[in-house]
């Protein structure tokens, strides 16, 4: 339960960040490329953290984002597997490319689906670490 923990207040951190650069006026191209980093951080984050929850509820031999996020939606620890694996391949595409029109387009869905994924993450890990 201790690397549970240790994963997610990582994952808050990241989340309080990403959280801040979405705030941000929408403007600037930085902002873009800041808060692309930051969703890139959490995204690493989340699915990690429902790794180590998943083997600490002994379901081991899931190693890859897709495998986590299937088998958390499976069990209940995540909701809109659709929403979840969009996620991956929005982070794929700003790990391997860079396209400004792209970086916007995932800008806005990083703050209208998948940051409101993440926090119901945080809510969700909150509650059954207590």
């Amino acid at each position: 339960m201790e690397k549970i923990k240790e994963r997610f207040a990582n994952f808050q951190k990241a989340l309080l960040r990403l959280k801040e650069a979405v705030e941000e006026r929408s403007d600037n191209p930085l902002l873009y490329d800041g808060a692309i980093q930051r969703f890139e951080f959490t995204y690493e984050l989340a699915w990690k953290l429902l790794k180590a929850y998943l083997e600490y509820q002994g379901i081991v031999n899931i190693s890859s984002p897709r495998a986590v996020f299937k088998e958390a939606f499976s069990v209940g620890l995540i909701e809109n597997q659709e929403k979840w694996l969009k996620i991956i391949e929005d982070r794929n595409l700003t790990v391997h490319t860079y396209d400004e029109c792209v970086a916007k387009i995932i800008f806005e869905r990083i703050k209208s689906d998948y940051l409101p994924l993440f926090i119901e993450l945080e809510k969700r890990v909150e509650e059954l670490i207590k």
